[in-house]
């Protein structure tokens, strides 16, 4: 009952979109109305304001991070669960009709919070290929692969791996559209911009 509830508030944690959030509060157009229509740090990057994908990426990281520390401090056989929730908060979030980001950001923040070395890892994988391809969707998905084999290296236990094994499973199949473009070579590079983001103030002139 208890990691239950455990659970569930770390879902309607996950759930909070920083994308969304931040672009309100700095009178940024919806995230999910530009580029890739994806409320994440890397479209929102396309606005050219990177203070506002930093405080993206960070908010999304910190509340995978937050929910997996405190139920290791509080219920130590729920942290495998509450991640697992939080990162299908971001993705199915209940406040945005279960339309959410891809979760990349709040799985390197549950990561983290199962294992430091984990966390290391799955970035330091990310950041290479990333650095290397430019994609940062491959990268993406990639590093989400490697880290249920880093899950599984440093000894973590069976249902914590079994959790970054679902979380990479869903990670990649929410980059299905990623994929095609990537096969079909229309995938954006980092640094592009997909799409102008619409001028917020437009439509009250």
């Amino acid at each position: 009952m208890l990691i239950a509830l455990a659970a569930a508030v770390a879902y309607l944690l996950g759930s909070v979109s920083f994308a969304i959030v931040v672009s309100r509060v700095m009178r940024l157009p919806d995230p999910r109305s530009y580029g890739s229509k994806n409320p994440g740090a890397t479209n929102v990057l396309r606005t050219g304001r990177r203070v506002a994908a930093v405080l993206t990426l960070v908010g999304d990281a910190l509340k995978g991070f937050v929910a997996v520390v405190l139920a290791l401090a509080y219920l130590p056989e729920s942290a495998p669960y509450v991640g697992v929730a939080a990162f299908l908060g971001h993705v199915f979030p209940v406040y945005y009709r279960f339309q959410g980001g891809k979760g990349a950001a709040t799985a390197a923040g549950v990561l983290f919070g199962f294992d430091v070395w984990l966390g290391l890892g799955t970035i330091a994988t990310f950041a290479i290929l990333a650095a290397f391809f430019r994609y940062v969707s491959f990268a993406s998905m990639v590093a989400a692969g490697f880290a249920v084999f880093f899950s599984w290296f440093i000894k973590l236990s069976d249902v914590t791996t079994v959790a970054v094994a679902v979380m990479a499973a869903l990670l990649i199949w929410r980059h299905k559209e990623n994929i095609r473009r990537l096969v079909a070579g229309t995938e954006s590079k980092l640094g592009e911009k997909k799409a102008t983001p619409p001028d917020p103030s437009a439509a009250s002139q």
